[in-house]
Formats: structure tokens, sequence, C-alpha cells
């Protein structure tokens, strides 16, 4: 199977070895994958769950995790034995923009009839505007914001990762909360009860501390943020968080279109717990997401066969 990248989408795209019998879209985050099976118009037939497909947790795992959601859904449409090459399947996958995290994944393909793969904030905005023009604001465990524009271009904000960027996140939300408990157990700021929230998680010492960062990673860091939420009416530094999520995405939202003149949709845990602290300019111009990105890696799928077959 040969790979090609389309420049004007940064999709990268296999070119069909078998007429494909179904259809797979495939939503791979950090914290889970999820997967929709559909037939060749588009009707879905099964659904599946599986743990994180993030490709920047390796591919050997992604691809593990993905083909357990795809069994799961074969199981519940009565097609146990589906094989990859009956299936065309289209993943919006977190890590997917970088270049040699894509190729390792690829490279461990098992035989789909065709495959697209875009990174995860691509496939949201074409599964919440059905593969229309919009844009959308996602903040879940991690956050990013995508636009697809009457033109036909796209566009990204954010996205950088949990460690440089993610503003608004899940994750970035957990660091400064565990950025704040370490503050609090030196002494430096007082122990508000959001701290006294994360120590009863990470740990009330020093040593417990340091031994919960040395293996935590972004899905840990993300388990934090409800913790913020919980401690919004009794701690000021937790009101503070939030509203600098809020402040953090409003920025994404209008860096995608500094017109306002498409639909917005706002997706993922976080971005919908906070959607009522928007600004009402902002909130005027959401509109409910039309599906998901499990459905838009269907969209990005059935483009690629469309335009194989014109």
């Amino acid at each position: 199977m040969t790979f090609t990248l389309d420049s004007t989408r940064t999709q990268i795209l296999a070119q069909p070895d078998a007429a494909p019998r179904f259809l797979i879209g495939v939503d791979g985050g950090g914290t889970g994958t999820r997967v929709k099976l559909a037939d060749l118009q588009g009707k879905v037939l099964g659904l599946g769950d599986a743990g994180p497909s993030a490709l920047g947790q390796g591919a050997e795992q992604a691809w593990r995790h993905i083909q357990q959601a795809v069994e799961a859904a074969a199981a519940q449409a009565g097609l146990a034995n589906l094989a990859p090459i009956d299936c065309a399947i289209g993943l919006g996958l977190s890590g997917a923009g970088v270049p040699s995290q894509a190729a390792e994944f690829l490279a461990r393909q098992p035989g789909y009839a065709a495959l697209a793969l875009d990174n995860d904030g691509f496939t949201t905005v074409l599964g919440a505007h059905a593969g229309q023009p919009g844009a959308v604001v996602a903040s879940g465990t991690g956050s990013v914001g995508e636009v697809l524009r009457r033109d036909g271009s796209r566009g990204v904000a954010g996205g950088w990762g949990w460690i440089a960027g993610d503003e608004g996140s899940g994750a970035w939300l957990g660091l400064k909360a565990i950025r704040h408990a370490c503050q609090a157990m030196d002494g430096r700021v007082p122990a508000s009860p959001l701290a006294q929230a994360v120590w009863a998680v990470a740990g009330s010492t020093t040593e417990a501390m340091l031994a919960w960062g040395a293996v935590a990673g972004q899905h840990a860091y993300a388990s934090l943020a409800p913790l913020v939420f919980d401690c919004v009416g009794s701690d000021p530094v937790a009101a503070g968080f939030v509203a600098e999520a809020v402040f953090e995405l409003e920025k994404l939202a209008l860096a995608l279109d500094p017109e306002a003149s498409l639909p917005l949709a706002l997706c993922g845990s976080i971005a919908v717990r906070l959607a009522p602290e928007f600004s009402a300019a902002l909130r005027a111009r959401c509109v409910a997401p039309l599906g998901d990105s499990a459905d838009g890696g269907l969209h990005l799928v059935r483009g690629l066969l469309q335009r194989t077959v014109n």
C-alpha cells in the first residue's frame, strides 16, 4: 500500500488495494479510543471502545487498542470475524501531525483496504459540522482549536502538547493544581482547599509528591482537573484557574476565526463544562456538534474513497 501526503490538508492517504465493504471511523486520544463501524453509506452498525491510542504513547499500543475497539464494534454489529481488508478506516489520532510518529504507525498498518489518517482535532471539526465549514474548540485531556474554512483551507491553533501548551485542558489544569500544591507544601502560599485536595491524591509529604510526579503522565495530571472544579466555590485559587482556562479557550476561538463568521462547536469534557462561562458573543456563535471525532473519521475515509472513484 502506497501512502501519500495531501499537502492541502496534511492528511496521510492510502490508495485502496481492494474494494472495502465497511467503513471504520476512529477517534484516538491520550485517554481512550472510540470506534464507529458503518456501511458504505455511513449508517453506523456498531460501536467499540478501548484504551488510549495517542501516537505519542507508541504505535504498537495505538494499533492494539484500535483493533480492540474495532473488534468490539464488529461484535456488536454481528461481524465477529471482520477482516481489515474488508474495511476502509479513517483515523483521527492525537499526534498524527508528528511525521515520525505517523510513519511508525503506518508501518504497522494491519492490512486495511484503504486508510486516511489525520489529527483528532480535524476529525472533530468534520464530525461536529458534518463535513461542512466550521470551527471547533476542543478541550479534554488536551486542547486544540481547528477550523475548516469556506474556501476549503484549514487552520489550527494550540495543540502543542500537554507540556508546552494545551492551555485550558484537563492536563493543563492538573499541572496548575499540582504546582500550587507544591508551593503550599513549601509554605510559599497558603494551604488552600485545592492544595489539600491534591495532597489527598498525590500524597501529603514531599517524598510522596515527588514519587507521584516521577511517574505521572498526561492522563494522571488530567485526572486532577475535577479537583479544581470541585474547589471553585470554596477556593479563589481554583476559581482563578478556571477563569484562566476560559480565557485561554476563547483565545483559541478568536485565532481560528477572527471575523467570527463560522459556526463554533465546543467539544470535550472540559470545554463543555466551561461553556456557560464563555462570553456572550462567543456563546452566540456556538452550535451543538452534529457528530463526534469518530464520525469525522468516517467523513475522512469516505472523502478518500470518493476522490479515488472520481
